[in-house]
């Protein structure tokens, strides 16, 4: 007797390049209650679905596949649909960092690159992204890692995961950000709201947050504002359904100003705020709001 397909939980595939935190996502997942296995040859990956059919066995599964795996990494594709054929669903987290941070993890564990010729960790990174760029394309969530520490990773990943399992949906964060620091590398979707004066430019706001009800009535004040919410939500409107449709599970929506601190927190709160009594789960991220 097997398990009806419909109640069994799809693989979350963690995938991405080498000290990007693959391991730090794997132990996260194993905390929520996630049966992991590390390192598995993709090729494996259909014979691992027919074991999670049998009663008793794990409804919540994922898998590490890496560029380790060497000529193993070829047959992602195959057992990909391989996977489909059973009917059953593989949404790939993708995880990335800058060559920078990426530099720098491999100097302070003093670990060899995987695919650096002799101790070239820069090469090795090189190639990695090459080998990765189409799955990159194809992930349902990109975590990009950088300035990241374990414990604001573990965030993430709780963020993404704990509080709907996969199958429900579109799940959706809302991350305010300021440009200054760097627009961030995961998002899906950027708007820039730096078009809308600026609550810095004014003493008695420039100490408080976008959560602030007076800085947020300074923002919501000025004429543009509203006309700009309308049209946001109208494109939403359209890309969220579509979306769904096309399977997607992960959808991040970033909100960019200089510093991060007023104006794309007044707009992600509200954003947030609109895309949840649509009925999505929606995780709000304020990312540089302490740092202006």
């Amino acid at each position: 007797m097997t398990r009806d397909p419909e109640q069994v939980l799809g693989f979350t595939i963690i995938t991405g390049l080498s000290g990007a935190g693959r391991s730090e996502v794997a132990h996260s997942l194993e905390d929520l209650g996630f049966f992991v296995v590390d390192n598995l040859p993709p090729a494996l990956l259909p014979k691992m679905a027919e074991l999670t059919m049998r009663p008793g066995s794990p409804t919540r599964v994922a898998i590490v596949v890496d560029a380790r795996g060497g000529v193993f990494f070829s047959e992602f594709s195959k057992a990909l649909e391989d996977l489909r054929t059973q009917h059953r669903d593989a949404r790939i987290v993708f995880l990335e960092a800058s060559d920078d941070d990426l530099v720098r993890r491999y100097e302070a564990t003093r670990r060899r690159h995987p695919l650096a010729p002799g101790d070239r960790v820069v090469e090795g990174i090189r190639k990695e992204r090459k080998i990765l760029t189409q799955l990159r394309g194809e992930a349902d969530l990109v975590i990009d890692t950088s300035g990241l520490t374990p414990h604001e990773l573990r965030d993430r990943v709780r963020d993404a995961f704990a509080d709907a399992p996969p199958e429900d949906g579109l799940q959706v964060s809302v991350l305010s950000f300021g440009f200054k620091y760097g627009a961030p590398r995961d998002a899906d979707l950027v708007f820039d709201v730096r078009f809308l004066p600026n609550p810095h430019w004014v003493p008695e706001l420039r100490l408080h947050p976008g959560t602030d009800p007076a800085v947020r009535a300074y923002v919501q004040g000025n004429e543009l504002y509203p006309v700009f919410i309308e049209r946001l939500e109208a494109l939403l409107d359209v890309a969220l359904p579509g979306y769904l449709a096309e399977g997607k599970s992960y959808l991040t929506i970033a909100i960019g100003c200089t510093g991060g601190h007023h104006r794309s927190v007044v707009v992600a709160e509200e954003l947030a705020a609109w895309i949840r009594e649509r009925g999505l789960p929606t995780v709000l991220v304020h990312r540089d709001v302490e740092r202006a």
